[in-house]
């Protein structure tokens, strides 16, 4: 009968008959008792009242009760402290024990076992245990310091073991040497500082001991070497060499360990040396073979693909078929490919790339589709002599009328107009045909963008975007954001045509909208518009930078930390261990400098320092986040117009509350006093309607004797605090104002 039947008792006062058998004379019976206490033990049961009982069991020879007793131990020492000292003599003698299986279990049983009291007398049948006859019991103690450490790290230096740790690394026996690093390694990710120096002598025990370690082993040693930083090119080189073997390794862990080890020492050789190009091919099939595992190993591989490939794209360029995607791939591996296929694309193969997504585009699975027809957009502004053949297969593909294809289609359009403007107007009719299939925010969105920014050359553009007013309040925050700017800019293009339209979004934006980035907006545009036509028109309509090549590629200091995590956890996560791991208090991994850099000439300190003084992953802010980029402006002297030369002196700002955002004050905007550069911008602003045109009925100043709406008032020199402080203030009193207003109309 299996052991199962210790599990199905459900006796009533099961504890005393325990206790009874527990200390009963029989051999067997007792080891029965035990078996019943772990059994009930493991089903979340409470069976602490029977510790003494079952610490009586310690003394036996029978193997199998003591690895059952030691269990129970190791279970309830820590809510039984007191009783645990009870255990310590019997451990102390085990450890002298001629068996090297019961010393070696009783060193493993103290080290788990984490009660101060007893770690005091741990420490003597440790340092007996690493200097054993045995390399069973010496690679137990090895991992025992590193428990030890973390219960008691003073104590562990204070007893010298981190020098017997130092001296197993000379063992003969591999395993003891794979335990050993092991241990190092968790005691300098523990204290934050590598604890232990390495030398060259001891990197080639370790090289040495590589070929003769399990699977697990050597991945241990290899992680310690990608922490080495060698003294020069010519010991990173003979390290590499030493290590490539393990390339072709069948375990993926000592494949991936390999790649970064291989990854951090390229850096210190020049990229044009006949060995790191020899060294870059033999990369590329290791990593391919691994696309032949199971999915999920598939999609660890691909992960630390793709940040391999940000980093050397040469390694893979000439793989781009292995990543096809199979018509049986998961959807996780599916768009890794993808994401990777579009970081090898190049002139060469984008014919060939193309083809393929064109075909995905096709598949029943829409999350794939999507980012399929999106993968042809991001080719398109990568490789730009493949744009005109990408916006002709975007083309083909709206034709499918697939409602989800043509809203991506549209999305990825606005992006390679972005990249290339005034190139491929020809397609807007096209765009426009299915305006009304678009329901979802982004393709709306994205449309209402195109619509604004061609709008003289779209003759209805004013119907078009009509048309989304109708729901104006239905729609999302980015669609109205974008409508808003869009028809700003129409109005600036044909200011007489679009008197209503522009008083009607500003009216919906500003007073009847509770969005305050809307309403924020709204008011720009409208203090904008009132008080210089003409300067808004320069700001609006101002040439936009071109988008760049690849938005997604990670910030290359954050790119480096995660080359030195290949094969952890931070490689799939795409983030610092630091992001995820709660507490973590290990020192940043970073790629040395290249040999002969100015940065290797000027600092030769030591890789403890190195590591030390690496400065922390800076964060790029994300694209709808622009705090980043306005708190680092630097604002130099304005100068007014009208002055020009050294002479021309900033003047200081005052009551900047009351200011409006152009630097002109709002009595010159309500009241009858005249600005002095107020006559020399009024023959522009009748352009757009004059004192009592367009937008003085629009805006309500226009119309009154003296009150002069074509003006405008350079910006004074300010700062960035005073500028956030001065914005704040007039949209408060804007938003006050109408509330005021409301309130009173009830």
């Amino acid at each position: 009968m299996t052991d199962s039947k210790y599990f199905t008792t459900t006796k009533k006062g099961e504890v005393f008959e325990m206790r009874s058998e527990l200390n009963s004379e029989k051999k067997e019976k007792k080891r029965e008792a035990v078996k019943k206490v772990i059994a009930s033990m493991t089903v979340g049961k409470d069976v602490s009242a029977l510790f003494p009982d079952v610490v009586n069991c310690m003394q036996t020879d029978n193997l199998e009760l003591k690895k059952l007793v030691y269990l129970y131990l190791m279970n309830y020492a820590k809510s039984q402290p007191d009783m645990a000292i009870m255990a310590v003599n019997t451990f102390v003698k085990d450890c002298e024990d001629a068996n090297p299986l019961i010393r070696a279990l009783a060193v493993r049983t103290m080290g788990c076992i984490r009660v101060d009291k007893i770690t005091e007398y741990l420490c003597e049948p440790l340092r007996k245990c690493l200097k054993d006859e045995d390399p069973y019991v010496r690679k137990t103690a090895a991992v025992c310091v590193a428990k030890l450490y973390d219960i008691n790290a003073q104590l562990v230096e204070d007893q010298g073991f981190l020098d017997a740790l130092r001296d197993l690394l000379s063992d003969s026996n591999p395993m003891v040497v794979a335990n050993a690093v092991a241990s190092m390694s968790e005691i300098n990710e523990a204290s934050g500082h590598p604890v232990i120096e390495m030398n060259p002598q001891t990197i080639n025990k370790l090289l040495t001991a590589l070929n003769e370690c399990t699977e697990w082993g050597q991945v241990f040693i290899l992680d310690f070497l990608a922490n080495y930083i060698p003294k020069d090119d010519r010991e990173a080189q003979s390290i590499c060499e030493r290590v490539t073997p393990r390339l072709a390794h069948a375990n993926a862990a000592v494949v991936l360990s390999a790649v970064k080890v291989a990854m951090k020492l390229m850096e210190m050789m020049p990229n044009d040396s006949e060995y790191v190009i020899t060294l870059t091919k033999k990369l590329a099939p290791p990593l391919v073979t691994l696309l032949s595992s199971e999915p999920e190993v598939q999609y660890v591989a691909l992960r630390n693909i793709n940040l391999i490939v940000q980093k050397r794209p040469d390694i893979l360029k000439h793989e781009m078929k292995v990543f096809f995607v199979k018509y049986n791939d998961p959807i996780y591996v599916k768009l890794e490919k993808l994401d990777i296929m579009i970081r090898l694309a190049t002139q060469a193969n984008i014919a060939q790339v193309l083809a393929e997504l064109k075909e995905y585009a096709t598949e029943v699975d829409v999350d794939f589709v999507r980012k399929s027809v999106r993968a042809i957009g991001r080719c398109a502004i990568k490789v730009e002599q493949s744009a005109e053949r990408c916006v002709s297969t975007l083309l083909d593909l709206i034709q499918t009328k697939v409602n989800y294809v043509v809203q991506e289609a549209v999305v990825v359009i606005k992006d390679i107009f972005r990249k290339y403007p005034n190139k491929y107007e020809s397609i807007i009719s096209t765009l426009c045909e299915n305006l009304d299939t678009l329901d979802e925010p982004d393709a709306r969105a994205s449309m209402i963008w195109i619509i604004g920014e061609y709008a003289e050359r779209i003759d209805n553009a004013d119907e078009l975007l009509e048309s989304f007013l109708d729901g104006f309040h239905d729609e999302n925050t980015q669609v109205q954001l974008a409508l808003l700017t869009a028809i700003v800019k129409l109005f600036l293009k044909r200011p007489t045509a679009t008197q209503e339209l522009i008083q009607q979004v500003l009216s919906l934006a500003t007073q009847e909208s509770d969005n305050p980035d809307l309403r924020d907006r709204g008011y720009i545009y409208w203090r904008l518009l009132s008080t210089d036509p003409a300067a808004a028109k320069e700001v609006v309509l101002a040439e936009k930078p071109l988008i760049s090549e690849e938005t997604d590629l990670l910030e290359p200091t954050l790119l480096d930390e995660l080359i030195c995590n290949i094969a952890s956890l931070a490689s799939v996560y795409h983030k610092p261990p630091s992001a995820f791991v709660e507490g973590s208090r290990g020192f940043r991994k970073a790629l040395p400098a290249r040999s002969g850099s100015d940065d290797a000439l000027a600092t030769p300190e030591s890789p403890t320092q190195q590591r030390q003084q690496v400065q922390p992953t800076s964060i790029i802010p994300s694209q709808d986040s622009l705090i980043g980029d306005l708190l680092t402006l630097d604002l130099g002297p304005t100068q007014p117009m009208g002055m020009a030369g050294p002479s021309a002196t900033p003047q200081p700002i005052q009551n900047s509350a009351a200011m409006d955002l152009l630097g002109g004050g709002l009595d010159y905007l309500l009241g009858p006093s005249e600005s002095p550069v107020q006559q020399q911008q009024q023959q522009q602003s009748q352009a757009f309607g004059g004192d009592a045109g367009l937008l003085g009925d629009i805006f309500g100043v226009g119309g009154g004797a003296g009150v002069q709406t074509g003006f405008y008032v350079p910006p004074k020199q300010v700062s960035i605090a005073v500028l956030l402080k001065t914005l704040d203030a007039t949209c408060r009193g804007c938003c006050g104002g109408l509330e005021l207003e409301n309130s009173n109309k009830r």
